[in-house]
């Protein structure tokens, strides 16, 4: 975390977002998160940034403030980039199954 104080709910909400993310897809090779203070005239906002690495792609969630006040708390900001990243991943996952090929079973023979 980036010009943010320590925080053990906001620490606990990210770590509890990527084991759900893994319950997913448990194939996640790593995960980056990063949670920044941006400050607008209005007051202070949370960029979060998600990395996750998974076989064959890099997925990469960013959510920048806007002009929505609801990312003037951190663990909200958190959870909208974590939906995003679910929903990413979801794609992913989608797409591999896609890209699976199962093989037809070999024909049964009868006798010798």
């Amino acid at each position: 975390m980036r010009q943010l104080p320590e925080s053990p709910s906001l620490e606990a909400q990210v770590r509890s977002a990527v084991s759900e993310l893994e319950e997913l897809f448990d194939g996640i090779v790593s995960c980056r998160v990063l949670i920044e203070a941006w400050h607008e005239q209005q007051g202070q906002l949370y960029r979060v940034r998600i990395e996750l690495n998974v076989p064959g792609d890099h997925l990469v969630v960013g959510r920048s403030p806007d002009k929505d006040a609801a990312h003037e708390d951190a663990l909200v900001a958190v959870r909208d980039a974590f939906r995003a990243a679910r929903r990413q991943l979801e794609d992913y996952v989608r797409r591999l199954g896609g890209r699976i090929k199962t093989h037809a079973a070999p024909p049964h023979r009868h006798g010798p």
